[in-house]
């Protein structure tokens, strides 16, 4: 008598295995919302407070119990929690809404633990929050669109830094900040050109050719900047900002109103961009044959498709939403421009493409979490919480990088990015 090997029969079902990352994650954050904020967490009154300092509100403050809050918070984190071990162990799909739940527990025990025995001014974090992110946001949905057409687009940096020195640059010069706004983005087009001709024509290796346009923004700018700028600042570098343009009616609306309508142009074109490119990749015919160049592009030039024509407008164009970026920088925010003042927001833009797995939607809201946890350390620092000033510095960045690894993992980038296409 032989043995026989097993051999596997159609009625055996593929068993994928457990996915603990996340679960693992849970947990963590959980242990420190409980110990965090409810054992070791302060025993004074918190007030959330839903209106902007010294005006009125419809609707009261809220004051409760810091330490009580952090008991509350930290019990619902572990009920979370569990029930993601639960679904980890029966194999099923953890919904990205338990996540964004969790998050916002995570974050009010947090907001009660710093603001302990003070307010927390929920409109000022929140609009904020959503001026540090559009430099973020319009870097990520260039970042989309590039890569979906399969360009990676390291260059987003220097497109952010080459549209606010220009923005600043030139409303200074013509006093015209509209202008300057303009050229701003004309200037983040002509970089993403300058990719597209290296990396689409000429077939150079996209990572090293966007390194290499960073560095040369960063050079060309800084240069200008010190021997021009920094000498006769009233001349160069003095363009003002871009004013804050209220909506009526909707401004009035309580804790949204002044968030969302009492913004400057580059936020409601930011909105704007968010829809245009949602819909043109998705909805329009122009958008599939954009996503075909960077999936399969044999396939899309056998339909007739000029594959490296379409990356080239692609990247060149989606440089103009990058350059309104680098707008936001300079005249949209801080009225000039300062070196190297996109500081790796690019970067974080990249990520956020990732994090939102190439999705212009889930990439902004990835990049309004980057930008919530820079304003949320700009007020820590304001509201003398008990955390060294480097680590707050540091939160942004931190949260990006648990938010890629511990909860997105591995992303399935589209199929033909980074591979030149050279028609046989």
């Amino acid at each position: 008598m032989t043995a026989t090997a097993h051999e596997p029969t159609t009625h055996e079902a593929i068993v994928r295995p457990v996915d603990w990352r996340a679960p693992i994650s849970f947990i963590v954050f959980a242990l420190v919302g409980f110990f965090a904020f409810g054992v070791n967490g302060p025993s004074t009154d918190v007030v959330f407070s839903w209106a902007a300092k010294g005006t009125p509100s419809v609707l009261p403050d809220l004051t409760v119990n810091a330490r009580a809050l952090g008991f509350v918070i930290g019990g619902l984190m572990f009920a979370i929690t569990a029930l993601t071990f639960w679904l980890a162990l029966t194999r099923r799909k953890i919904s990205a809404w338990i996540v964004v739940g969790f998050a916002l527990l995570f974050l009010i025990g947090l907001l009660g633990w710093v603001g302990a025995g003070g307010r927390v001014p929920i409109v000022y974090l929140l609009t904020g929050a959503i001026a540090f992110s559009v430099p973020v946001v319009l870097g990520a949905l260039a970042g989309a669109m590039g890569e979906r057409a399969g360009v990676t687009n390291i260059a987003i940096e220097g497109q952010l830094l080459m549209g606010a020195f220009t923005a600043a640059f030139v409303g200074t010069i013509t006093g015209n900040l509209i202008i300057a706004m303009f050229a701003g983005m004309i200037s983040g087009s002509l970089i993403g050109a300058l990719l597209a001709v290296f990396s689409v024509k000429y077939h150079v290796d996209q990572i090293i050719v966007g390194v290499v346009v960073n560095v040369l923004v960063a050079g060309i700018t800084s240069f200008v900047h010190s021997s021009m700028m920094t000498r006769d600042e009233q001349a160069y570098n003095y363009p003002g900002t871009l004013p804050a343009i209220r909506i009526p009616l909707l401004s009035e609306i309580p804790v949204i109103g002044p968030v969302l309508f009492n913004q400057r142009i580059t936020t409601y074109l930011m909105f704007a961009l968010v829809i245009f490119v949602t819909v043109l990749l998705y909805k329009t015919r122009t958008g599939l044959r954009l996503r075909a160049v960077g999936e399969h592009p044999l396939a899309a030039d056998t339909v007739g498709i000029n594959v490296n024509r379409t990356r080239f407008w692609v990247v060149t164009l989606s440089g103009l939403i990058a350059g309104l970026g680098g707008v936001a920088l300079s005249i949209g925010s801080v009225g000039g421009f300062i070196r190297e003042m996109s500081a790796g927001q690019g970067y974080i833009a990249l990520a956020c493409v990732i994090l939102g797995r190439w999705n212009p939607l889930a990439a902004t809201a990835a990049a309004f979490l980057f930008g919530f946890s820079k304003q949320f350390g700009v007020w820590a620092a304001q509201a003398g919480a008990a955390i060294p000033t480097d680590f707050i510095n540091m939160i942004p960045y931190i949260v990006t990088l648990i938010a890629v690894g511990g909860f997105v993992g591995r992303s399935i980038a589209p199929a033909a990015i980074n591979k030149p296409y050279v028609k046989s």
